[in-house]
């Protein structure tokens, strides 16, 4: 009971998220470029929930916004798994109690998404890439993204830590000999 409790406001998060980021960031944007907050989200999962569950909410919020808003269904995805699936392999790593860790391995994040997402449209859609361009906007993007972190870090690390004591329970089992 208390794992759908969960999943229900991670998935009410990502719609909340979403929302914020499509209507709010369109006022408050720096030449067009918002930050990517489904990333710190998704890496956030990954992070606490583990790699399977990151996984698998990045591979259904990145379809969900490739049915929004993309151009084909899939790139946002994989590439939104992926992120779940390195937010898990770093828990594993990294301790997620230092601020500047977590704003390391969201920045980290963010370059690997939209590097991926850039090279996926290029392959699939033969689209062009203006690399200097490019730059700019990962530059601000990145810029926003640990700006926000260091805003709501207390706030993740509340949320997470109690979606680490549901998703992770312990199972250790004590022997006396």
């Amino acid at each position: 009971m208390k794992k759908i409790a969960v999943i229900t406001c991670l998935i009410l998060s990502f719609l909340f998220i979403y929302l914020l980021q499509v209507n709010f960031f369109l006022w408050f944007n720096l030449a067009g470029i918002k930050p990517n907050l489904i990333v710190i989200l998704v890496l956030t999962i990954g992070l606490f929930a583990g790699k399977g569950i990151g996984t698998t909410f990045g591979i259904l919020f990145g379809i969900s916004l490739d049915f929004f808003i993309g151009k084909s269904i899939g790139i946002s995805g994989i590439m939104l798994g992926i992120i779940g699936f390195i937010g898990g392999y770093l828990d594993k790593n990294f301790s997620k109690d230092s601020r500047v860790t977590m704003i390391t391995m969201i920045t980290i994040a963010t370059v690997i998404y939209e590097i991926g997402i850039v090279l996926l449209n290029y392959f699939i859609h033969q689209a062009q890439i203006n690399i200097i361009y490019f730059i700019e906007v990962l530059l601000v993007e990145l810029i926003f993204n640990a700006i926000i972190t260091i805003i709501i870090y207390p706030i993740i690390m509340k949320l997470g830590y109690k979606m680490e004591e549901c998703f992770k329970e312990n199972k250790i089992l004590t022997r006396y000999f």
